[in-house]
């Protein structure tokens, strides 16, 4: 397969035109971290970002960061860390799971719309995300969005993209809306409570006025045996002796807070935002399942009946769940799906051999979306050459 690594945006612009000519797929690459998420598609080239790197752009005072797409995650963050910043919604390392050794770019972060536990406070990648440029599927070179936040009309070209896994066009930058990064950080933890009982005690944490950032259950047996429910504060010190005072007298009736901070704080919600508590056995099929946090035991549920040996946990209060199944042949699709069309919701399967992969849906079926997504898809890349089928098969 050939491999090619523009050094600018114009050169990748050429780069594309080129390939469109031709007709040759193409897959584009960052840090290959997160490689096996999506179906597998035959491509006979690939771009890489890994020389379209650098910062381009960051005043701390308008809370304001451009990178190019092949900068490292970590280049951005240490980037921000220093002025005393982040970027709001916490964006997952997939390494732990996939078991990749390669370095999480930011234009791969757009591109998967990849966001952790803070999205329930601070919104996903694309509610950040201000500004992008790319190169679409006939080598042009389009702009969308810029460096401040503001309301326009028309298409968001920044909010279609993220999320479209390279299948619309070869990101070249993007621009981030970014925050303050809080004087402190620490987690409530409560013991025992079954997976009904804690998302029920999530949701009144959630609904109070009290700001959690971070929201999940971990059952028993991941990593620990008896179930953990976690809620995250950050913030001033005095705001956060409040808030902890408050959640004490709403939470009373579902056991005893215990309150952690540091590396203990820090480790948990790491775990839960890479998913390293499901990341063993690596042969497991990962599922992410999305739905209405108070269903969310009722999916975890009928897939345990039918399928044993699963095994969960929740993010986002519920709205997110984590599953990972045995192997078999189609990776639990046909039982995850079931659970899902029950409940409400989507299911995207993550982790789980090619082969199986190219079998059965990776990502929710469109149903009547389907021609308009492929509208879409052709708008922008006629020939068809990028990406072609890692999302869905023939599109």
């Amino acid at each position: 397969m050939t491999l090619f690594t523009p050094r600018t945006e114009i050169e990748a612009a050429r780069l594309v035109a080129d390939l469109a000519l031709t007709k040759k797929p193409v897959t584009i690459q960052g840090g290959a971290t997160r490689a096996g998420l999506g179906r597998p598609n035959q491509t006979e080239a690939t771009i890489s970002t890994n020389r379209l790197t650098g910062i381009t752009l960051h005043e701390p005072a308008e809370l304001v960061i451009s990178a190019k797409a092949g900068t490292p995650v970590a280049e951005v963050a240490a980037a921000l860390d220093a002025k005393g910043q982040m970027l709001p919604f916490e964006p997952m390392d997939h390494r732990a799971i996939f078991g990749t050794t390669g370095e999480p770019t930011i234009g791969g972060v757009v591109a998967g719309n990849h966001s952790g536990p803070r999205r329930i406070q601070a919104g996903a990648c694309r509610d950040s995300l201000i500004g992008v440029r790319l190169v679409n599927g006939r080598g042009e070179a389009v702009k969308s969005g810029g460096r401040v936040m503001k309301n326009v009309t028309g298409l968001d070209l920044a909010k279609l993209v993220t999320g479209s896994y390279g299948t619309l066009g070869l990101l070249t930058e993007v621009t981030f809306k970014v925050l303050p990064r809080p004087e402190r950080a620490l987690t409530l933890l409560i013991k025992n409570l079954d997976d009904a009982r804690a998302v029920a005690a999530l949701s009144a944490a959630l609904g109070s006025p009290f700001e959690p950032s971070g929201a999940a259950h971990l059952p028993a047996g991941l990593s620990r045996p008896i179930p953990r429910t976690i809620l995250r504060l950050e913030g001033f010190s005095v705001s956060l002796e409040y808030r902890i005072g408050q959640l004490r007298r709403l939470l009373a009736d579902f056991g005893e807070l215990i309150v952690l901070e540091g590396e203990d704080s820090r480790g948990l919600w790491r775990g839960v935002r890479d998913c390293e508590f499901l990341a063993e056995p690596t042969e497991s099929a990962l599922w992410r399942v999305s739905t209405a946090p108070t269903r969310a035991p009722q999916v975890t549920a009928a897939v345990a009946a039918a399928v044993p040996g699963a095994r969960w946990f929740y993010d986002w209060g519920g709205g997110l769940v984590w599953l990972s199944l045995p192997p078999t042949a189609d990776a639990g699709a046909a039982t995850v799906r079931a659970a899902v069309a029950s409940a409400g919701g989507h299911a995207t399967l993550v982790r789980a051999p090619r082969e199986i992969r190219a079998m059965v849906d990776v990502f929710q079926p469109l149903g009547p979306l389907t021609r308009v997504t492929g509208g879409i898809k052709t708008s922008f890349d006629p020939a068809g050459i990028l990406e072609p089928g890692r999302m869905y098969a023939g599109m």
